[in-house]
């Protein structure tokens, strides 16, 4: 369930809070070559099956910044702040990753509010995502996401 926001002022009463998670989505090999190809990186270990199942992870693995990208599609399911005229992508603090994720894994975005301020003209906030593998102890990417919402 989306935690909804009705002002971006809205965000400060939730700093330190679990925002909630995403659907779970499956990591098919099609994503990783399209991935793959959007990027240029053919690395072996993401687009080869036959030599990716004699290596060291058994089969095909995604991208790190597949994992990133992915908090772009789970972000939208888990917070939506409303009455702004606009929200932005600032940047990222702190990003790691601590798993692989291998081809058929289902993972999930769950997110945490770290801090909230106000800047000229709106109210930046970093909220801690974590793309969850289905199974895994350790997630596939943790980061800490910068967005700037502007009131209307």
């Amino acid at each position: 369930m989306c935690r909804v926001f009705e002002t971006p002022f809205a965000l400060h009463e939730a700093v330190g809070q679990t925002l909630g998670v995403s659907d779970w989505l499956q990591v098919e090999q099609e994503r990783i070559d399209l991935f793959a190809e959007a990027t240029g990186d053919h690395q072996w270990i993401h687009v080869d099956p036959e030599k990716a199942a004699q290596g060291p992870f058994g089969t095909c693995i995604a991208h790190g910044y597949l994992s990133l990208s992915l908090v772009n599609l789970f972000l939208p399911q888990i917070v939506e702040v409303r009455g702004i005229s606009m929200g932005v992508n600032y940047g990222c603090d702190r990003l790691r990753f601590p798993n692989v994720l291998k081809v058929g894994a289902r993972v999930r975005g769950s997110a945490e509010l770290v801090g909230v301020e106000e800047i000229k003209g709106g109210v930046q906030a970093c909220i801690r995502v974590s793309v969850e593998i289905e199974g895994e102890s350790r997630p596939a990417c943790v980061v800490d996401t910068i967005s700037r919402y502007y009131p209307e």
